[in-house]
């Protein structure tokens, strides 16, 4: 299809998934601020007032699981006491063997699977364009928030639904807004805020029409949210934290695992490759794709896929991918740096877009 709508969605830090999302990677940037060797595992649910911290681990970090998991849930916005049960193993020594190649020292993957990086020419970022708007919702929904709107409360989904022609954006369709509330606040008034603070200063003027419809709190009343409406757990929103359905993805989440598990690194270094193909004029669409097997450092297979939009052939810059990347393990967490506590900033709004992150740079490739 060249003329069609797609949609996408996003969720704010105070849903009950990207709650367990944020509690699961402070836990990890606690490991690696202390212990970069750090191999991590350990994830959290939650349901109304009680929280689950459990998984596996191999640290020399001293981590209080309960005490994290109370400070990242009064951070992002929620004041009730909450009961924390923590269960958290040693990790298994079978895995953690694997991990170390101990004939040539290796890096070797902690887990078999396939995971896919995407971009495009859509957005500045090099993402498409209805995850962008979609993301840029739910932040300022929270940054409204954290300004000082009491009536916004933490929990909150966007949504937003983009019509294109000829492949290319033209308007957006709808606009999907829902958020937790106070009590004291009626829908009209809070329809008036959601337009005027939160999708007035992020949507350009110029993608929207009199046709474009807004859908703000379409079940009505959201008083009752985060856990106490809702029960969480690390992993559930990868959809979101990818490319809102429009790429491909591998089915491993992100949050809780630290680098050596490349459902997370490899995922951020095929989108580190997949933008650079796009942002150096390569392509205006490309998807790159790599698998592993546990204990292996080099990749069982690379691909690479351009829709038709390649300056080359998919073949040739396959060839080109290679000459300019090396996706063995050690390297990925090597030239990305990922051994860093940075992944507390990754757990909300989408892994990919933000500069701030190594795998977002662009580099001049050699032809």
């Amino acid at each position: 299809m060249k003329d069609f709508i797609f949609t996408s969605e996003s969720i704010t830090e105070g849903h009950p998934d990207k709650v367990c999302d944020k509690i699961a990677d402070s836990i990890l940037d606690c490991a690696l601020s202390q212990d970069p060797e750090s191999k991590m595992a350990v994830e959290a649910t939650i349901k109304d007032d009680f929280v689950l911290v459990y998984g596996e681990c191999n640290t020399n970090a001293t981590i209080d699981y309960a005490q994290i998991a109370k400070d990242t849930i009064k951070k992002i916005g929620y004041t009730e006491d909450y009961e924390v049960l923590v269960k958290v193993n040693k990790q298994s020594s079978e895995i953690n063997s694997a991990v170390v190649n101990q004939e040539n020292n290796e890096v070797g993957a902690g887990d078999q699977g396939i995971m896919f990086g995407y971009a495009c020419d859509e957005t500045p970022e090099y993402m498409p364009a209805p995850i962008f708007f979609a993301h840029a919702l739910a932040m300022q929904l929270t940054k409204v928030r954290k300004n000082g709107n009491t009536d916004i409360k933490p929990d909150g989904k966007t949504q937003v639904s983009v019509e294109y022609k000829d492949n290319k954006v033209v308007r957006i369709d709808t606009i999907v807004v829902s958020t937790q509330h106070s009590a004291t606040i009626s829908q009209e008034e809070l329809k008036e805020v959601i337009m005027k603070e939160v999708i007035a200063p992020v949507i350009p003027q110029e993608l929207v029409d009199e046709n474009t419809k807004y859908l703000i709190n379409p079940s009505g009343s959201f008083v009752v949210g985060g856990s106490f409406g809702d029960s969480g757990t690390t992993g559930r929103k990868i959809v979101c934290d990818t490319y809102g359905g429009w790429g491909r993805i591998g089915g491993g989440c992100f949050s809780s695992k630290d680098p050596s598990k490349v459902d997370r690194s490899a995922a951020y270094y095929c989108r580190y490759v997949a933008k650079n193909i796009v942002a150096n004029g390569l392509a205006k669409r490309a998807e790159v794709e790599v698998a592993y097997a546990i204990g292996k450092s080099h990749p069982v297979s690379l691909c690479v896929d351009t829709f038709g939009t390649g300056k080359y052939t998919d073949e040739e810059l396959l060839k080109i991918i290679e000459k300019n990347f090396n996706f063995e393990v050690g390297n990925i967490i090597s030239e990305l740096d990922l051994k860093r506590p940075i992944y507390e900033k990754t757990s909300c709004y989408g892994h990919f877009g933000d500069p701030q992150f190594s795998w977002e740079k662009i580099k001049e490739l050699e032809m």
